[in-house]
């Protein structure tokens, strides 16, 4: 059973955008079955065919069939052995993964009227489709963090793991750096925000007067980065709370097709046009423009990060602290100023996950060092000024202890985290009527569960 979970996940992934989707593989032939719970070919041809859509720098694993149908058959194992334990999955818990789930369908196709046509069905049919899915995934999620909640792994484990790798096998690193920030955005003048707020009332007279379109302005004048493409247009949650609550609160009061007026927000000045609404979900238009600062206002942020990293140096003041007082970036603000990747969340990059501002000023710096305030424009246009920290650097090495220890602890963990789950598998698999289509027999990795057939039948 090696990797089922990796496999479980693969199927899990796209079995909800599975329900999005209008051409789909018609085939209802019932390839097995785990106690009253049945697995269809066309589940599995199905998640295969939207997994290679969907994922297309990720590869499939060999014998995709035999994979994805060994998840389904861990799952439902999981979600009967979890209704034996009468584990409980709240309709509040459901409820708030569905409307995630089709918030991010509206995002990819751009509005809720868009999604429904492609899927054929209303959102309350799209969310009914998914319920079932959603429940049993959540049920063997937690079946499987009850089974593991007890395995843990000490320093003499870790140690016997990596003395197992062979010394040939060892994985070469380039080298990482942690590095963390404080930033401060430097404010406009008034002048300047007076300037930009009539020139957001004229953009909105033209609008209302039928002389242009919103969309249009969005492509000429907004400083989003994606209003070239989509007009400024994309979906909003009431609760999300990764939007300005200024920008919320201003988008819920409007009507369809009202414009609102002049509102500033943490990314500059907007216009918003609802475009459609239903309860707490919406799509809107927004043109956003962000003001120009002047020498004057940099000039004053970067004197009030000198008198930070002074007090920093001198050691009346450590990092995080300063972070937590003085940072005005959400995306690094909580996590002590460290810079993460977007992909795992990892504080540990390569140089070239970093931006070029930063890169340039490493060349010069050791671990523990602070810079001296950097001037440079974020991801979304804004002219900012911050102090970067090289907490950590390691060089090229192969994989060890001492610069990896953390690495090769949570593979260690893994690797006992699956020997617990095998060990639970072939002690309770026999507690279940388990029938697998003969077709299957090929699927050298389902050996175990065919044999465990056998035995449950018996």
């Amino acid at each position: 059973m090696k990797k089922i979970f990796l496999y479980l996940f693969l199927f899990t992934l796209v079995t909800a955008a599975a329900s999005a989707q209008t051409q789909r593989i018609v085939a209802d032939q019932i390839i097995a079955k785990v106690g009253d719970k049945i697995i269809l070919k066309s589940d599995i041809e199905n998640a295969i065919s939207d997994y290679k859509r969907q994922a297309q720098n990720v590869q499939l694993p060999p014998n995709p069939e035999c994979a994805f149908l060994e998840g389904q058959l861990v799952q439902k194992v999981l979600v009967l052995q979890a209704n034996k334990d009468s584990i409980i999955i709240g309709d509040d818990e459901i409820d708030a993964l569905l409307d995630n789930q089709i918030r991010y369908f509206i995002s990819q196709y751009g509005s809720k009227d868009v999604l429904e046509q492609i899927a054929g069905k209303t959102v309350y049919q799209l969310k009914e489709d998914l319920r079932q899915p959603f429940i049993e995934r959540q049920l063997a999620d937690k079946m499987r963090a009850k089974i593991l909640e007890n395995v843990k792994i000490t320093p003499s484990e870790v140690q016997a793991f990596y003395d197992k790798i062979p010394k040939d096998s060892l994985p070469f690193y380039e080298s990482e750096l942690e590095v963390a920030q404080i930033v401060i955005y430097p404010k406009a003048n008034k002048d300047i925000e007076d300037y930009i707020t009539n020139q957001l009332n004229d953009l909105k007279k033209q609008v209302e007067s039928g002389q242009k379109k919103f969309t249009d302005l969005a492509k000429v004048y907004s400083q989003d980065p994606s209003a070239k493409e989509n007009g400024g247009q994309f979906s909003i949650n009431r609760t999300d709370k990764g939007i300005d609550p200024t920008f919320l609160s201003a988008a819920f009061k409007l009507k369809e097709g009202q414009i609102s007026p002049v509102i500033k927000s943490k990314f500059g000045l907007h216009i918003i046009q609802m475009v459609s609404r239903a309860g707490d979900d919406a799509v809107v238009r927004h043109i956003l423009i962000i003001p120009a600062v002047t020498e004057t206002e940099i000039n004053a942020a970067k004197q009030k990060l000198d008198s930070v990293r002074s007090k920093i140096v001198a050691g009346t003041l450590n990092f995080n602290e300063a972070v937590n007082k003085y940072s005005e970036d959400d995306a690094t603000r909580y996590n002590a100023g460290r810079i993460s990747s977007p992909y795992d969340g990892s504080t540990r990059l390569t140089i070239d996950q970093l931006d070029k501002g930063i890169v340039a000023n490493l060349k010069s710096m050791k671990a523990g060092d602070i810079s001296q305030p950097l001037v440079y424009t974020d991801d979304r246009g804004k002219q900012a000024v911050r102090l970067v920290y090289l907490a950590h650097q390691t060089q090229p090495h192969r994989m060890n202890l001492k610069d990896d220890y953390d690495r090769v602890s949570q593979q260690a963990l893994g690797e006992k985290k699956q020997k617990a789950l095998d060990g639970w598998f072939k002690q309770h698999i026999s507690d279940f009527y388990i029938d697998i289509d003969p077709e299957y027999h090929t699927c050298k990795s389902l050996d175990f569960w065919f044999a465990s057939e056998t035995t449950a039948s018996n």
